[in-house]
């Protein structure tokens, strides 16, 4: 029964993570415009932020956080960050031969998204 519900919990979770990305997808478009994907970007790199204060805060428990993990890490995160739809944004912006656009989205995605989960993991765990 546990394992189920640990579907249940990644299954609700992933359904929020995609809502609130969606969300976010429309407005940058319709503030920002669709030439660039912006609002991927802002969730890839908010969403790993999110993520690494999220580990830090689970490493840091006794408890047995695997629920926790299931319905906010691979869930509401999962559903939330983008990387699949980085990942045909950027060969899309090949395709279209905008390439200075493409390789600018490619580096920022990559740089700002992990610098974000250090900056997350640091404040997590100076939190604790």
């Amino acid at each position: 029964m546990r394992d189920f519900s640990l579907w249940l919990a990644v299954a609700a979770g992933g359904g929020i993570g995609a809502t609130i990305r969606y969300g976010v997808s429309r407005l940058s478009g319709r503030f920002m415009g669709d030439e660039f994907p912006w609002g991927t970007l802002f969730v890839n790199v908010a969403g790993s932020f999110a993520m690494g204060v999220l580990a830090a805060w689970l490493l840091s428990r006794t408890s047995d956080s695997q629920m926790l993990r299931a319905f906010w890490g691979v869930g509401v995160l999962g559903g939330f960050t983008t990387f699949s739809a980085f990942s045909l944004e950027t060969i899309t912006l090949f395709e279209r031969k905008a390439y200075a656009a493409a390789g600018g989205y490619l580096m920022t995605s990559v740089i700002l998204s992990v610098t974000a989960l250090l900056c997350g993991l640091m404040i997590g765990r100076s939190a604790l």
